[in-house]
């Protein structure tokens, strides 16, 4: 870093007018090599790169900081090149989304995780002076370093046997839902699905009603930068929707799961109508944003919920295809294995009911997740 800051403030001035000079074919060349040498440092811990107990990517801490080094081997050249394409530069230096569209909030995810959909995207400007983007870079270094040494304290605090994969970066365009076979469907309805269809090695971790509030779940989820996605219901929500407000603005996804969790195949429709709208009321008063997402009680619903939920603006209808549990994983299929896109349900649940806490549940999860290879990522970024 401190090499491209001295080549970038001593000789831009010079290198631009080399790079006038330069055919114009030849321009993206250097920005592309930028871009993948800081894509494939950002990736190094995702999905296929293994984990170490030491909360790395499976390089140590020495080696990291190494591979930080060799930034400075990129020259002022190709900074400049990113400076005077016009291209964008990497998710991680985009501004952040607007306050109704939370993003994570950890340090890993001020440089893995992309922005929140709907967040623009900061293009570099023609002129844009280079050290400017000397900053960024070494800035996105400084933060890389950073996420990982935090990753790996969180990893020996709450006694994983290794860091959680990472997820891969969520497709550019959501994929295209239909309702899974043996569930209702028809014309108008939101689709009914179990998992998300995806070649990724990924999981989903969803966790319904808002009965249990411990802040060490999300202290133990912000520091392993592991995303969940809340269903509340209001019955046992409503105690204190202060924890799911600081859960949303950390990044995780809060969505509907009825007023009284009573079972919708056993109400009118206008009965449920009421329950899934009024939830949706509730939610966006105390949450601030009406959910797309709904997960009827039980998993019990029928024709007239899927209609209730999409005359009250829910898209899709998310199920299970596994239970987490503090002591037990209950897979869906008989080989008792994840699967790609395998949407996995626990609850929020503590000492009084599991005589465990939601920690001892997801250091479960993620243990089985990593031994199979999985990753966990944010159902959001592809519902």
């Amino acid at each position: 870093m401190k090499l491209i800051r001295q080549v970038v403030q001593n000789d831009w001035k010079d290198r631009l007018r080399v790079r006038a000079r330069a055919p114009r074919h030849a321009r993206p060349r250097a920005t592309a090599a930028l871009l993948a040498r800081l894509t494939a440092l950002r990736d190094s811990g995702r999905t296929g790169h293994g984990g170490s107990s030491n909360g790395g990517s499976g390089h140590g801490s020495r080696p990291l900081r190494a591979r930080l080094r060799r930034y400075g081997a990129l020259g002022g050249a190709t900074v400049l090149a990113v400076v005077c394409s016009g291209v964008g530069i990497p998710p991680p230096l985009r501004p952040d989304p607007p306050p109704d569209e939370p993003r994570w909030r950890t340090l890993t995810a001020e440089i893995a995780a992309p922005t929140a959909r709907g967040a623009p995207f900061l293009g570099v400007p023609q002129r844009v002076q280079a050290p400017d983007i000397a900053h960024s870079l070494q800035a996105y270094a400084d933060r890389l370093h950073r996420a990982e040494v935090r990753r790996g304290a969180a990893v020996k605090q709450w006694k994983l046997r290794k860091a959680p994969l990472r997820a891969p970066t969520p497709p550019e365009k959501k994929p295209e839902l239909t309702t899974e076979p043996g569930h209702l469907k028809g014309e108008g309805l939101p689709p009914v699905i179990v998992q998300v269809p995806t070649d990724e090695k990924v999981i989903f971790l969803t966790v319904d009603d808002g009965a249990d509030k411990d802040p060490a779940l999300l202290e133990m989820l912000r520091g392993l930068d592991v995303p969940m996605s809340g269903f509340l219901s209001d019955e046992v929500a409503r105690e204190d929707y202060g924890y799911f407000r600081e859960a949303r603005r950390a990044g995780y996804g809060m969505h509907n799961h009825s007023i009284t969790h009573r079972q919708m195949d056993k109400l009118g429709e206008a009965e449920q109508r009421a329950e899934i709208c009024g939830q949706q009321d509730i939610l966006e008063k105390e949450l601030g944003h009406r959910p797309k997402l709904f997960r009827p009680p039980y998993g019990a619903y029928d024709e007239a919920t899927l209609r209730a939920a999409a005359a009250c603006g829910i898209e899709v209808v998310p199920l299970w295809a596994a239970e987490a549990f503090p002591d037990r994983i209950e897979y869906g299929r008989a080989d008792r294995r994840f699967h790609p896109g395998d949407i996995v349900l626990t609850h929020f649940r503590g000492e009084a009911e599991w005589d465990a806490a939601m920690t001892d549940m997801v250091r479960r999860l993620l243990d089985a997740a990593t031994e199979q290879g999985f990753a966990v990522a944010r159902l959001e970024d592809y519902l």
